[in-house]
């Protein structure tokens, strides 16, 4: 078996078990959090939240996570999808009978699978702020990872598509959020 193959392998086996259903009433939770985070209103809403309480810091780092979550998903979803071209997983329900979505599976996307772009880009979110404002990038970071796994449980990814969806993102915003930070020292406001 090549390594390439031994990788597949361990990617549905991770995929079979993180997108089993488990407690209904934690299920629908996780469905509920994969689709709050689409369009990346989660980081939306989180640099509302900066912007709000965090002063001048907050305002900064609220608009270099959402220029790093903008610039990650046009990366992921223009660039880095067609050009892998990986199609999304079979759900097992889907493939023995036909039957109807789980209670935690939330309808397929007809985008590529790889990778996450709505990891990426809560990652790349949640990387920017880190280094605008580091104490403030505890709630983003535990949101992106929450993310992740949703992403999965609810049967759209695969974990590989995640993790190095996670990847891309955290690159993107923390070269954006040092670009700015670079800025600022030579501008003065560091």
């Amino acid at each position: 078996m090549t390594a390439r193959a031994t990788v597949g392998n361990v990617d549905r086996q991770a995929y079979d078990l993180l997108s089993a259903p488990t407690v209904p009433v934690f299920d629908k939770a996780i469905s509920h959090l994969t689709n709050a985070a689409n369009h990346s209103k989660l980081s939306m809403g989180s640099a509302a939240v900066l912007a709000l309480l965090g002063g001048r810091r907050g305002r900064h780092a609220a608009i270099i996570g959402i220029a790093a979550a903008g610039a990650t998903s046009v990366i992921a979803n223009l660039v880095v999808k067609p050009l892998a071209k990986r199609d999304r997983p079979v759900r097992a329900d889907e493939h023995r009978d036909n039957s109807p979505l789980t209670s935690h599976h939330v309808p397929m996307p007809t985008s590529d699978s790889f990778p996450s772009g709505h990891t990426a880009a809560a990652f790349a979110f949640a990387s920017a702020v880190a280094v605008v404002w580091p104490r403030a990038s505890v709630a983003p970071f535990v949101l992106a990872g929450a993310v992740g796994y949703s992403r999965v449980h609810t049967g759209v990814h695969y974990p590989s598509d995640v993790i190095l969806g996670g990847l891309l993102g955290a690159s993107v915003g923390a070269t954006l959020g040092r670009i700015y930070a670079v800025r600022s020292l030579r501008d003065g406001r560091g």
